[in-house]
């Protein structure tokens, strides 16, 4: 049996409460994920830069750490320069910490969104109806 997949957006109906918590969490777990399932547009986008940092991150950060373990000595030593060690240092790193850099706008992001959500969704909610007088 086959499974159908989509990534298609959630529904944009107004969210419950509980629904919206839900989109809160999962935007916190991975960013853009809530929102998408909420039926906003820009959950893709968060996604995009969430993925794409820890790539970049992973990736370069990776390499920064072979680098760095390789020339441990030169950057250590007793005749080494701090300030060309410094320069050195951030040559090699400043891609692992644009990774950082994308992956917290993503994030930052979709933590707003959800509290956007959760914010709508108990302004939306209906008002509960006061219970009936005991005579």
């Amino acid at each position: 049996m086959h499974m159908k997949r989509s990534l298609a957006l959630g529904s944009h109906k107004p969210l419950s409460p509980e629904s919206a918590q839900g989109c809160l969490a999962s935007n916190l777990a991975l960013p853009g994920l809530g929102s998408v399932m909420a039926g906003r547009p820009s959950g893709y986008v968060q996604l995009l830069l969430a993925a794409g940092g820890m790539a970049l991150t992973a990736i370069f950060g990776g390499r920064f750490i072979y680098w760095a373990l390789a020339h441990w000595a030169d950057l250590y030593g007793p005749q080494a320069d701090p300030t060309e060690a410094l320069l050195e240092i951030w040559q090699h790193v400043r891609w692992a910490l644009l990774g950082f850099v994308f992956f917290g706008v993503g994030w930052l992001w979709s933590l707003e969104t959800g509290r956007r959500l959760v914010q709508e969704s108990k302004n939306n909610a209906p008002k509960a109806k006061p219970p009936p007088r005991l005579r």
